[in-house]
């Protein structure tokens, strides 16, 4: 389970951009906690703290608990939202985490053992089609990352998500299909190599030619060189 995160806030009195551009201006960056059937709650944060818990790197699929007048809110991030030339946050968006509820959430895939699969040890390449699992889980038991064994695995196997055993507590969030997360396949250098010596490669030894053919490494008449011999001749 990701470690909680914690955040110290303070309730917005004012509303509008005017007002979160002051904040801004001061340090603070405007947030708003919502859902678990309360009202929204406008609040800001000091900017260097949460860009401090950005930075860990797990923010979005972590609890945050924030501290508001000495109450704990558990919250988790949905949205964070960057001023596009200067790449800052300017606001965000935390759902409030009722006790019992389930959120879906993003949670990175690690694979593990890569050193155990013949298939990678031939020279085959870890095709990853899904870097992240999208899943429903219980918000106090939110994992921080999914671990994929790939032991035995060969070139051309694939790994679905019918195959990943998920901790207690998370499912998948797709359950219309067994999606690939991903495949072993053979290195593009080499299915290149391949195909190329195989279109270049001749017929030598003359099998399957019409009758009157000759093979690549039989010597047949130079017709051309005959008829300029008896020219000179003449």
């Amino acid at each position: 389970m990701s470690d909680a995160l914690k955040l110290s806030a303070d309730l917005r009195e004012r509303a509008g951009k005017g007002a979160s551009r002051a904040l801004r201006r001061e340090g603070r960056i405007p947030a708003v906690i919502y859902g678990g059937k309360e009202e929204p709650t406008p609040i800001h944060v000091e900017e260097k703290e949460l860009v401090r818990n950005l930075m860990t790197g797990h923010f979005m699929n972590s609890i945050v608990m924030i501290d508001i007048d000495g109450k704990t809110h558990r919250t988790l991030p949905k949205d964070v939202a960057l001023d596009p030339v200067k790449d800052r946050p300017i606001h965000v968006d935390f759902y409030r985490l009722a006790k019992g509820s389930k959120i879906v959430v993003n949670i990175p895939v690690v694979f593990v053992n890569e050193e155990e699969s013949p298939g990678l040890k031939k020279g085959g390449v870890l095709n990853v089609v899904r870097h992240e699992l999208e899943l429903d889980c219980e918000a106090d038991k939110i994992p921080s990352q999914i671990e994929i064994d790939v032991t035995g695995l060969e070139v051309g196997d694939s790994i679905h998500i019918s195959a990943v055993s998920l901790p207690d507590g998370a499912e998948s969030a797709i359950t219309d299909r067994d999606f690939t997360i991903a495949t072993i396949v053979a290195p593009s250098a080499l299915k290149r190599a391949e195909g190329e010596a195989a279109e270049g490669e001749e017929d030598l030894t003359g099998e399957g030619m019409e009758p009157g053919e000759t093979a690549a490494t039989e010597q047949g008449p130079d017709a051309d060189a005959a008829q300029e011999q008896e020219d000179k001749s003449e």
